[in-house]
């Protein structure tokens, strides 16, 4: 950002860094040994957009393990090697309503009930090609680092620790193997799961990430796809309804974007098309989850209305004026503003129905205001021109950028230049 005004995001974060930054509830986890004597005092908080300007506060390149955070990014690798529907007859998509450690598989099928639980990650380790672990594991490795933009560290400490804390894993991948549910044998699947937990992020890299998945799958600082917008849909779902183990339900209502912790005190959060963010906090709270990491999450949630179901207010009417015509051409313009999305199209049309209504045979549609068109508003703006240009209707469309928004129709870059071709017709 200019230096004039500096950047007012990171000046919000550090502001929220100081006032949360001597709340010392919570414990630190006691899993293993490195994770319970960590550092109670680090708090880090990062914002990354969608052009890839990342904000930071606090202790933001502090690395630590990415533990239960990873189950997201393997999600989406499993989701791109195999599809959905191939995913989801070994893993479910439902909140269990239970800690994150829980068995908690669905009678009928045998399945874990969604893959941000410890059972359903262990499938989702299982569902990734690969040859054998190491295999499967580079690759989750290789697409976390991706999404972060650049390599990431492995903690062999944490690594070694998790391995002599596993029984529960181990038992529990055991019973979904005699379930039928987790297809690969046992000890590659556990090797595979704990080491992924113990890759090595900072909150700048969380940042990244989220705004990677917010993005549809594109990294906003290198510009590389690491996979598809349905991907990204999916993923950023199920962390919405289950992400945040039993708190979930609560998260979605008080914070409302999709978000995934772990219990090394990391938080990653997403909004689609705005911000990806990333907080770190050791100490959490009974459920697993950082505590300083959901208090900053609801703070900013509360005063900037992140909530995915808060509804826009003070838009402006997309239709930008009255409609005007110019008889000596037989040309009618609607000037449009703003977004087109589906709630703004009904006006739009209507704009263009009023001002035909004279018998006017062409039609200049300036669109050069238009901030975004999302794909139904672009579909639906695609058949109306088809329309008119069935019933003899000319269609001249104004963009100075020429975002070739929409095809079979005159393009131009102002109003002046649609004047002198309605002239010239």
């Amino acid at each position: 950002m200019a230096s004039l005004i500096g950047d007012p995001i990171e000046r919000e974060l550090v502001t929220l860094h100081e006032r949360l930054k001597h709340d010392y509830r919570g414990e630190t986890s006691a899993s293993i040994p490195t994770l319970e004597h960590a550092d109670h005092r680090l708090f880090g908080l990062a914002v990354c957009t969608p052009d890839g300007y990342v904000s930071a506060a606090g202790d933001a390149d502090v690395e630590f393990s990415v533990q239960s955070i990873s189950k997201a990014f393997t999600y989406a690798l499993a989701l791109s090697d195999r599809g959905l529907e191939s995913v989801h007859e070994h893993v479910g998509a439902e909140p269990s309503g239970e800690a994150f450690s829980a068995i908690s598989l669905e009678e009928e099928t045998g399945r874990p009930d969604n893959p941000m639980i410890n059972a359903g990650a262990l499938v989702t380790c299982a569902l990734v090609t690969g040859a054998d672990a190491h295999e499967k594991y580079e690759r989750i490795h290789a697409l976390m680092e991706a999404c972060a933009g650049r390599s990431l560290g492995f903690d062999e400490t944490v690594y070694e620790e998790e391995q002599g804390a596993s029984d529960r894993n181990r038992a529990l991948a055991h019973f979904m193997r005699s379930a039928g549910s987790l297809t690969d044998e046992v000890d590659p699947t556990m090797e595979v799961y704990l080491k992924q937990c113990s890759v090595l992020v900072s909150t700048r890299d969380l940042a990244v990430m989220g705004a990677t998945l917010a993005t549809g799958g594109i990294n906003p600082l290198t510009g590389d796809r690491v996979f598809s917008g349905t991907v990204a849909r999916h993923v950023l779902t199920v962390m919405a309804t289950c992400g945040m183990y039993d708190y979930s339900g609560e998260w979605l209502l008080t914070v409302g974007t999709p978000a995934k912790s772990g219990v090394s005190g990391g938080l990653i959060t997403a909004s689609p098309g705005q911000f990806g963010m990333g907080l770190f906090s050791p100490k959490l709270d009974a459920r697993g989850n950082s505590v300083r990491g959901v208090a900053a999450s609801q703070d900013l949630a509360d005063r900037y209305e992140l909530h995915a179901l808060t509804l826009p207010g003070g838009n402006l009417p997309v239709v930008r004026e009255s409609e005007e015509r110019w008889p000596e051409y037989g040309a009618g313009v609607v000037a449009v503003q703003g977004d087109l999305v589906f709630a703004s199209m009904r006006g739009v049309l209507s704009a263009i129905e009023d001002v035909l209504e004279s018998s006017d045979r062409v039609l200049v549609l300036d669109l050069d205001r238009v901030t975004r068109v999302h794909q139904v508003g672009e579909r639906i703006l695609q058949g109306a021109i088809d329309r008119l240009e069935e019933h003899d209707h000319e269609v001249v469309i104004v963009d100075g950028a020429r975002r070739g928004i929409v095809s079979g129709a005159v393009e131009v870059e102002s109003l002046d230049e649609a004047r002198e071709w309605c002239a010239a017709r």
